[in-house]
């Protein structure tokens, strides 16, 4: 119990001190060891890092997650180390409306069957959306937090303790001065007018005692000049790691980027497949009733949006069934062909279009007034359009 209190008061004796120092600093009473230039653009660097972190972090989370609700929600489960429940994503939820509303106002007719399908790709799209959120969250939420929670709080307490120690090393140097103030003024200036020889007794005392003093000052301060050096070392460590940390970052920022490029990929597969079946249903996008007044010209843009083909036309070739033939009638230009790797399969809608397998290559090329979505695809004797999203263009 003696030792802990012992203890006790000497920790609140060197609070009380580095009080009293930084109290002084403040007022500028007293000096500061200043670290150097490198060392401070190092902690410039680590505090900026550590700010736009946090904020590409938040901004993450909204994106995958735009309801604060369940972002607070999620947190708390982290918190209390529980799973988090399982969400169903806005995607599924409308597929589950249109497929009940289909199954309810019927499922044979022409909106019901259209219902059908648009649930389908719906459901598939809540699913693409759901593995791109894992997929994000621990590519690149999880080592951005890893790195807040775990790197930062180290940082900051060895900074925390780099500031203690430079304190101490400040309220030494304070002491040590004054202690040979001290000194200087009491052998420089003893009282020579007194004879007694009490005077002279007491003076050399006095000189004795903050000789003394000095010694102990200067000790002190050995000490705390090492025990300063040494963490300013352990702390400059850490702070030059946050280049590694960069390097960190970088890898997992080109995950989230190709995370959200296969994400975005499936959508727009998804759509396009969506697309084409709806094309295929007879009056799906032709409306039975007339029209309130008659239109302008035959190819106004309402009667062109409503019967207009899922895939793209090529000005200049002929209708679907047609295409074929005057594709092959069409000869390729004497420049201007490439090959091209496909990088998804694509499925023909008709026989204007050229099937695709995944990793195949072809030679492509494009047709005057042609739609620059869509490019001429050459394999073998066969011949047909081919969307250019499916295509990495290689020469």
């Amino acid at each position: 119990m003696d030792f802990n209190m012992k203890k006790l008061a000497s920790d609140a004796g060197i609070f009380f001190t580095r009080a009293v120092q930084f109290t002084e600093e403040k007022f500028g009473q007293a000096e500061k060891t200043e670290l150097d230039a490198h060392f401070e653009n190092l902690l410039a660097r680590a505090d900026s890092t550590k700010n736009w972190t946090e904020r590409i972090l938040r901004q993450t989370e909204v994106l995958l997650q735009p309801n604060p609700s369940a972002r607070v929600e999620e947190f708390l489960y982290e918190k209390l180390d529980r799973k988090v429940p399982s969400r169903v994503t806005n995607g599924e939820l409308l597929a589950q409306y249109m497929a009940e509303a289909a199954s309810e106002l019927g499922p044979t007719t022409p909106y019901g069957k259209t219902l059908i399908k648009v649930s389908e790709a719906e459901k598939r799209l809540g699913a693409a959306e759901r593995d791109f959120i894992h997929t994000a969250s621990l590519s690149f939420l999880t080592p951005l937090r890893n790195f807040l929670e775990g790197d930062w709080k180290t940082i900051s307490k060895e900074r925390r303790l780099l500031q203690n120690r430079r304190l101490d090393l400040d309220a030494c140097k304070a002491r040590l001065k004054k202690a040979k103030a001290a000194e200087a003024k009491a052998t420089t200036v003893p009282d020579f007018q007194e004879t007694r020889p009490r005077n002279y007794i007491l003076s050399a005392s006095a000189s004795a005692l903050w000789n003394d003093e000095v010694d102990k000052a200067e000790q002190e301060l050995r000490v705390a000049q090492t025990e300063f050096d040494r963490q300013a070392e352990v702390t400059r460590l850490l702070l030059e790691g946050i280049s590694s940390t960069h390097v960190n970052h970088l890898r997992c920022l080109h995950e989230f980027v190709k995370s959200q490029t296969t994400y975005y990929a499936q959508c727009y597969r998804h759509m396009l497949d969506l697309q084409k079946q709806l094309g295929r249903f007879p009056g799906t996008f032709v409306g039975t009733s007339e029209p309130a007044s008659p239109p302008l010209s035959s190819t106004s843009p309402t009667t062109t949006a409503a019967t207009m083909s899922v895939a793209p036309t090529v000005p200049g070739l002929a209708p679907p069934g047609e295409a074929a033939l005057c594709l092959e009638e069409v000869p390729p230009p004497a420049s201007g062909t490439r090959k091209a790797r496909v990088l998804y399969d694509y499925e023909a809608a008709d026989s204007s279009e050229l099937a695709l397998l995944a990793d195949e290559l072809i030679t492509v090329y494009s047709l005057p007034g042609m739609d620059p979505d869509w490019l001429i695809g050459e394999r073998g004797n066969k011949k047909g359009k081919v969307p250019v999203t499916y295509l990495e263009l290689l020469s």
